[in-house]
């Protein structure tokens, strides 16, 4: 079977000749929306791929009405191919699972994919490693100052309990409790 995905990405745009293109191609089903590309909660493109079997195939206006990015791309069409289904695109004719060329040119994509990420992660890895190095700390901000750790030790010690301090101090408990852990040590 031959099944058609069209997207808009608001109310103002029209799905009207994305659905022409995609019948006059023989998509004898075609799945529409109007929903950001970016959203991975797609209700549309997820029924239509619990309904994809083997020997269909799935095809696009424009590889961009299926996904946003390279990745996302490779995923889609991956999950397609798990399922027995081809993909094609009308705009980009390499963009086609169902012939040799086609199934070679996305492997080549998605092995270019594996590799920027890859190299993303590094250069990521690198410049944290670097910023650590010159005193940068990652993650949120203390919410407690260690004014208000060492004020909270001395009251809790004279006999003012946690609940009260953590009140006066503006923060839950366990934050509190954690400050007072890491400022001993233990």
């Amino acid at each position: 079977m031959h099944i058609g995905y069209a997207r808009v990405s608001t109310n103002a745009q029209d799905l009207e000749d994305q659905r022409q293109q995609l019948a006059a191609v023989g998509c004898e089903r075609i799945y529409s929306e109007k929903i950001s590309g970016s959203r991975s909660d797609r209700p549309e493109l997820k029924r239509l791929l619990e309904h994809v079997r083997a020997g269909d195939v799935v095809t696009v206006t424009r590889l961009d009405r299926l996904a946003r990015s390279t990745r996302g791309l490779l995923d889609l069409v991956d999950q397609l191919n798990r399922a027995g289904a081809g993909f094609r695109s009308l705009a980009e004719p390499w963009a086609d699972t169902t012939s040799p060329a086609g199934k070679m040119v996305m492997t080549v994509m998605a092995g270019i994919a594996e590799f920027e990420r890859s190299l993303i992660i590094e250069r990521t890895q690198r410049g944290q490693q670097a910023a650590r190095e010159r005193g940068v700390r990652f993650g949120a901000r203390p919410k407690l100052s260690e004014s208000q750790i060492q004020k909270a030790q001395a009251e809790i010690a004279g006999g003012r309990s946690v609940a009260d301090m953590a009140r006066r101090l503006g923060v839950h408990r366990a934050t509190l409790y954690r400050a007072l852990r890491a400022q001993s040590g233990s």
